[in-house]
């Protein structure tokens, strides 16, 4: 999994090398800039690591199964009503 603050860093980092020409003061400011942009986007995004995926997605599969199991009950007691109710 890659770090949000490594890659907002390595993003920079190639801007700031891009403009490789300018003097420092100028490539710090717009390296921090890019830093702040690229922090505020990423922001925006709801990201999960791949480990709360990982967990949810178990959660899912537990919970669809669980359902999968009721439903199946639920039949079972409902053809057992109907044929105790026939006759």
């Amino acid at each position: 999994m890659i770090d949000k603050a490594s890659l907002i860093g390595s993003i920079a980092g190639k801007a700031g090398q891009v403009l490789g020409g300018q003097k420092s003061q100028t490539r710090e400011d717009i390296e921090h800039n890019i830093k702040a942009l690229v922090g505020s986007a990423l922001a925006k995004f709801e990201l999960v690591t791949r480990d709360e995926f990982d967990t949810q997605v178990a959660v899912l599969k537990h919970t669809r199964e669980r359902l999968e199991a009721l439903e199946k009950k639920v039949a079972e007691l409902e053809k057992t009503e109907k044929s105790d109710t026939c006759c």
